[in-house]
């Protein structure tokens, strides 16, 4: 039993790891604003087309932001499921878990 942690402590270690180098782009606006996060929810990248852009209306393009950042978030936390469920062998556990470790 011991020897099943100590794999299972191995291969979080793994994918946490593999975690640090995940990323994903959120969206909003038909593609008008981009927000690029890394698997720990840094911000690497963001990107405004003009067209997204009225001085009249900022809360728009803040909305927008907002939006992308979100949608970032959610696909990251997706593909870190993933990972995680490689390891878990489909358990459904939470992603603090991971932190602790």
């Amino acid at each position: 039993m011991l020897k099943n942690a100590q794999q299972l402590q191995s291969r979080m270690n793994e994918v946490q790891g593999r975690v640090k180098e995940l990323s994903a782009v959120g969206t909003a606006g038909g593609d008008m604003v981009k927000v690029t996060i890394t698997g720990e929810f840094l911000v690497t990248n963001v990107e405004i087309s003009p067209e997204a852009v009225d001085p009249d209306d900022l809360k728009m393009l803040e909305d927008l932001v907002l939006a992308a950042f979100s949608d970032a978030v959610y696909k990251v936390k997706e593909k870190v499921q993933q990972e995680m469920s490689s390891v878990t062998g489909g358990l459904n556990l939470p992603p603090e878990l991971f932190e602790k470790m």
